[in-house]
Parts: structure tokens; C-alpha cells; sequence
């Protein structure tokens, strides 16, 4: 798990022919399977995330000038980097970034300065503490941009409740699973499962930690692995099966989003979700949308 311990050992473990599934990293590099033909990723690629944006940004706001502040390292990078994919030409004439620092203490001044650049949208591509900092600024200093934060950066219990649920109020992100608290879902099959899994396996946490329900599906994708290699488990078996999944429909992704890999594809998840946070829970909007239709 991570972008970093990720490329500190990726280069060894596919060298050694080592399967390596399912990383949870969104870096666009790692889906890269003529380098890496032992990895496959769990993550929607940063690359996909970010040119859903930009397309949703661009539809709803066609003149808007467009403000990204970005964590600098693969992951806020991956983002940036996807705007100008989306973009092109227009990118420099519509766009203006700011870079933090994950040491940085606070990233208020950021925020601050890219309010000033007159734009009119807003994407954070972070994590947690610092999404959660900027939605407190953003707030503070009356700033009112068509606001969006990165998929990993959406947790209720991470961002938007250390944030204040009312000052998240109207913004997009992007998801794959649903809210195991929210109560849309308190009648469907696949999230009465998660309940009675969470209740016995983990009783007294969060629930409303995302990296459990992440955890599982994790789980039930090297279950799904496993299922069909059957007796065979070597080391090509594995990989090949890992890059043969075909329709997988968990009970905790969002209907209509299935995980599908193949030869030539190493990524999990290529669909995502955009949702809208109203003050008590995050409301889905839109259809699902996928890696092949930017």
C-alpha cells in the first residue's frame, strides 16, 4: 500500500517474477504492464480520475478558470498531468497550480493565493489531512469555486467530518464504493453483507472508515484470484488470472461498476462515480463513468 514503499520495490519484484497484485497506488506508471508484467493495480489511475474531472469540470463550467492545488509527489502530479492530457492547448490559457509539501503543517496560504487567481473551480489532489485543511479554508475565506477533492481524499470519517460536514457542502468527488453509513444503502443485500462481516470480524471500529471496506473488496478480488486458478498456482497462473477478470461485481462497489482485467490491461478499476456531498451524506449524480470514455 503507497505510492513510495511501491516504487522502492517494484522494479525487484518484477525482476524476480514475483507476483504483485492489486497495489494500491493510483500512479499512472504503475499500470504500465509492458515494464511491470507482474503488477496489477487496485487503485482507478490517478490519470483516469483526473480526465474525469477535467471533463466534468469543463462541461459545467466552460469558461471557468480552474485552480489545482496538488500534493507534490506521483500522486498530485498524476493529476496535473491529466488536465494537460484533457486539455492540451488550453491548459496554460485555463489553468493555474499550486504544490505542497506533505511536511508543510498547514496549507491555508495556498488556498488563499490560488482564491486570488480569480479562478472559478477547484480541484484538490491530496490526502485527507490536507483536503480537509483546504475545505476549512475555502470556507473561511468565502470562497465559492465549483470545489472538487480526489477520490482518496473522500472519506466521510477522514476529511469531511474532521472538516465540518456543513462547510463540505456541494462538493464532487469521485468514488467506487458505497458509504456503509449511509443510509440509502441500509437495505441493500450487498452492504447488509458488509454489516454482518464488519459486526463480526471487527466489532467496535469505524465503519465508516473507507480502508475497511477497501480492505475487504481487496480481499474478495485475490478470493476471486484464487477461485479461478483452481489447482494451479504458479507463479504465470496467478498473474494470468489476475489479468482475467471479467464482470466482477462486489458487494460494496457501486452498482453498475465491475472490475474488469485482461491481457493487456492491469488496472482493477477503470469506472468511477461522481457524488456530491449535501451536508449529511454524499449523493450520486450522473452515470457511471469509464477509463474508455473520458
Amino acid at each position: 500500500m503507497g505510492t513510495p514503499g511501491i516504487s522502492a520495490t517494484i522494479r525487484y519484484v518484477n525482476a524476480k517474477k514475483v507476483p504483485h497484485l492489486f497495489v494500491v497506488s493510483g500512479v499512472t506508471k504503475f499500470t504500465n504492464f509492458a515494464e511491470f508484467p507482474m503488477t496489477t493495480t487496485g487503485l482507478p489511475s490517478y490519470d483516469t480520475e483526473g480526465r474525469i474531472y477535467a471533463k466534468y469540470i469543463t462541461q459545467t463550467r466552460p469558461d471557468a478558470k480552474i485552480a489545482i492545488l496538488y500534493q507534490n509527489d506521483d500522486l498530485g502530479k498524476d493529476f496535473v498531468n491529466a488536465f494537460k492530457g484533457y486539455l492540451k492547448d488550453d491548459f496554460d490559457k485555463k489553468v493555474v497550480v499550486s504544490s505542497y509539501e506533505v511536511t508543510e503543517p498547514t496549507i491555508d496560504s495556498h488556498v488563499v493565493s490560488l482564491k486570488s487567481s480569480g479562478a472559478e473551480a477547484f480541484l484538490v489532489a491530496g490526502t485527507p489531512k490536507f483536503a480537509a485543511q483546504a475545505i476549512k479554508k475555502v470556507d473561511e475565506i468565502g470562497w465559492k469555486p465549483l470545489f472538487l477533492i480526489n477520490l482518496v481524499s473522500s472519506s466521510v470519517s477522514s476529511t469531511i467530518v474532521p472538516a465540518g460536514p456543513e462547510k463540505a457542502i456541494g462538493i464532487v468527488a469521485a468514488t467506487i464504493f458505497k458509504d456503509p453509513n449511509d443510509k440509502k444503502w441500509a437495505d441493500d443485500p450487498g452492504m447488509k453483507w458488509y454489516r454482518d462481516f464488519f459486526a463480526k470480524y471487527l466489532p467496535g471500529a469505524d465503519i465508516g472508515d473507507n480502508n475497511y471496506l477497501f480492505g475487504t473488496q481487496q480481499g474478495q478480488i485475490l478470493e476471486q484470484v484464487l477461485k479461478q486458478c483452481g489447482n494451479d498456482l504458479s507463479r504465470e497462473n496467478i498473474v494470468k488470472q489476475s489479468r482475467s477478470i471479467r464482470g466482477l461485481s462486489l458487494p460494496t462497489l457501486m452498482p453498475g461498476a465491475t472490475i474488469n482485467t485482461g491481457p493487456e490491461s492491469s488496472m482493477a478499476y477503470t469506472q468511477l462515480q461522481l457524488q456530491r456531498w449535501n451536508g449529511t451524506t454524499w449523493e450520486q449524480f450522473g452515470n457511471v463513468l469509464s477509463a474508455e470514455t473520458k
